[in-house]
């Protein structure tokens, strides 16, 4: 599998783990890592001490290249930026923002730069920024995600048409099958969130990853589209946001109702009524809470299996 993505990390399969707010911590990260993948510390639910120990534990238990997401609406930004310098951290994926604010400060001091989108019209401003490389987000992901609901399918072509850059897949992709599929429209890896999320090593509570094993197609919708679409389980935090929504609240209305520590109470705590539950719609098919050894090999077999199926395929 190796390619541009393999390359330019330094890893041996090209599959990156999301940067999940209350998920993505040093144990996630460098198993990932260790077992031939970039992993990817979540900056969006850390406090900066936080963040420091996260890099630094991650340092101790892989040797292996692995990042941080940063989300760009961070209230300590400069200083969550200065502290990935300071701990020489190699990659960092940004998102939620314009690429144009941190990618050239990053890359002066030799850090590769991926930036997330979640339409084709960032692809350009992201070429303008310098970015290494793109991770293109379809609207089946989890977390927060691209108001205009493009499907990963329709994404990736429509934005390796506008750009030569290294690409990631990124969306309803939690199998070895959909890696190939996404490198069919035009991607050249995947970055890989909900699969990840319900692994053994993810920081999530435990009561929040048994529940997402036993999700079917329809528990998960996008909400909250006036103040960050995201994609939520239906529990009774999502149906009162939901009622809300229809019955036409303001921005304001939702952000009260909304609230702090929302997501860090339902997937962090355990909370699964009244906290905000994030995960993508291929939860419908995750059933079981593996190690992430066992994940990264199921998919990688997954992977050679369809493609030696659609090697034998004739038109």
């Amino acid at each position: 599998m190796e390619n541009r993505i393999c390359k330019l990390f330094g890893i041996k399969y090209p599959i990156i783990s999301g940067g999940m707010v209350w998920c993505s911590g040093w144990r996630l990260a460098s198993a990932v890592s260790n077992n031939g993948g970039l992993g990817l510390i979540g900056a969006g639910s850390m406090h900066p001490d936080v963040l420091r120990e996260h890099i630094q534990k991650t340092k101790l238990a892989t040797s292996k290249p692995f990042g941080v997401n940063v989300p760009l609406f961070y209230p300590e930004l400069d200083t969550i930026m200065n502290i990935i310098v300071e701990e020489k951290v190699p990659v960092v994926f940004t998102s939620a923002g314009s690429p144009k604010k941190y990618t050239a400060w990053l890359k002066e001091r030799g850090i590769i730069v991926a930036h997330v989108i979640a339409s084709s019209a960032f692809a350009l401003k992201c070429e303008e920024a310098g970015v290494d490389a793109i991770v293109a987000e379809g609207f089946e992901a989890g977390g927060h995600n691209g108001k205009e609901e493009t499907t990963t399918m329709t994404l990736i072509p429509a934005v390796r048409r506008i750009t030569s850059l290294p690409l990631m897949a990124a969306g309803g992709i939690g199998t070895g099958e959909a890696i190939l599929a996404a490198m069919a429209l035009g991607a050249d890896g995947a970055q890989i969130g909900s699969r990840f999320a319900i692994s053994e090593e993810s920081s999530a509570h435990p009561d929040f990853k048994k529940m997402v094993t036993g999700l079917v197609e329809g528990d998960t919708k996008l909400a909250l589209k006036k103040i960050g679409a995201v994609r939520l389980i239906k529990n009774e935090f999502f149906q009162t946001i939901n009622k809300m929504e229809q019955d036409g609240a303001s921005s304001d209305d939702l952000r009260v109702m909304l609230g702090r520590g929302r997501a860090k109470l339902g997937m962090f705590e355990g909370d699964l009524e009244k906290g905000e539950l994030e995960i993508g719609q291929v939860a419908s098919i995750i059933n079981e809470i593996l190690p992430v050894e066992t994940i990264m090999a199921n998919l990688v077999q997954e992977y050679q299996q369809a493609k030696e199926r659609i090697d034998n395929l004739k038109m």
